[in-house]
């Protein structure tokens, strides 16, 4: 299983696309060490994310708990505050890094309220990697505001010798909007299958998978249905700053249990998982995310093989464009849906603004519940 632990709710981005950053939790009622000594040993993907997990002063002591517990400790950060970062990398080399970049200069920092953000993430990689990281990169959220940045910021990220993981604008209970979607959906479509065929061109064995999982995104943004079914609450799950257990980060209504007053094997087991497991079967939302598609595309029993049909995939259009020949996206993506699909409207940017106003959210009140039914088409 993957195991996510929200650290926090604050968050010194200002993002467009979530707006956890005006709806921070207290500091002194987030998830402590104790409740997450009861994450079980054996995970084979573990992310500390937010909100922002370098405003957390224990994270350091947090990666000593989780390290030894996961296969791969990953550290998902906007990357500003890098710094703190430095004796985590030291100590711990192996451990992935992704900061969040959703484009080149300007781009960037409008998209996430940033001012001078991309040059800040861009050394801080640069500094890690001279300190040892061996796992770097950024993560972007393909969106129309960016689309046109998606192939540069892969090109930089190569240049670099770092990664770079991709999702798409969609919904998530976090996020305290309701109104992610696309403005001009084949734009965003094309912009992706362009990034699909640079990353089957490379050497990379990686490469070519995150290539299928970016056919995913292709079909995500145009409403398709998504490539494998989705296996939240049995291959992954998410801890909140609360310790609410989800089966997802989307819904709010696949809670799980509660690691604080649980035991994990209490949660797991328990009637609220069973009925979060027969909701994600029923589920209609369309999402895929490279946390939830990475799991989903790996064989049950041997985890770090892929299931049959991604490894096909791979395997013959990487054939196709070693041979010169064109990958037949129009076999794999129908585009007819895409017009009949709601259409976003360009959102904010809270670069340079200030007085903003913050909503403290407690762990005594009632979570996810501000905007109701919403859905990821």
């Amino acid at each position: 299983m993957d195991f996510t632990v929200i650290t926090t709710y604050r968050c010194n981005s200002k993002c467009s696309m979530c707006h956890v950053w005006q709806n921070p939790s207290h500091p002194a009622e987030e998830v402590d060490m104790k409740t997450l000594e009861k994450i079980p040993f054996g995970i084979d993907h573990l992310n500390l994310t937010g909100g922002e997990p370098t405003l957390r002063g224990d994270l350091a002591q947090m990666v000593d708990l989780l390290h030894p517990r996961a296969r791969k400790l990953e550290i998902s950060t906007n990357g500003l505050r890098w710094q703190t970062l430095k004796a985590v990398i030291r100590k711990y080399p192996d451990i992935k890094v992704r900061f969040s970049l959703e484009g080149l200069g300007e781009v960037n920092d409008r998209i996430r309220g940033e001012a001078g953000g991309f040059e800040r993430k861009v050394e801080g990689v640069k500094q890690l990697k001279e300190l040892g990281g061996c796992d770097l990169g950024f993560a972007a959220v393909i969106q129309d505001d960016n689309a046109a940045d998606l192939l540069p910021l892969y090109r930089l990220a190569q240049g670099m010798g770092v990664e770079l993981a991709t999702s798409v604008l969609h919904n998530a209970f976090q996020f305290h909007k309701a109104d992610n979607y696309p403005y001009d959906r084949l734009r965003g479509a094309g912009a992706i299958e362009g990034l699909i065929l640079e990353m089957l061109k490379t050497a990379s064995v990686k490469n070519w998978f995150r290539a299928y999982l970016n056919l995913g995104l292709v079909e995500k943004v145009l409403g398709r249905p998504r490539l494998i079914p989705c296996s939240a609450g049995t291959d992954f799950v998410f801890l909140d700053p609360w310790g609410d257990v989800y089966a997802c980060n989307v819904r709010p209504d696949l809670i799980m249990g509660n690691l604080v007053e649980q035991d994990w094997e209490e949660i797991t087991s328990g009637t609220a998982a069973v009925e979060a497991r027969d909701r994600v079967a029923a589920c209609g939302h369309n999402c895929w995310m490279v946390g939830s598609a990475r799991t989903a595309m790996r064989h049950p029993r041997f985890t770090r093989l892929p299931k049959f049909g991604p490894l096909w995939w791979v395997l013959v259009n990487k054939a196709r464009v070693t041979l010169g020949l064109r990958v037949p996206f129009e076999r794999y993506v129908d585009a007819s849906a895409a017009g009949s699909l709601p259409a976003g409207s360009p959102r904010r940017s809270y670069l340079g603004e200030g007085g903003v106003k913050r909503r403290l959210q407690r762990r005594d009140e009632a979570h996810y519940t501000q905007f109701g039914e919403f859905d990821n088409y």
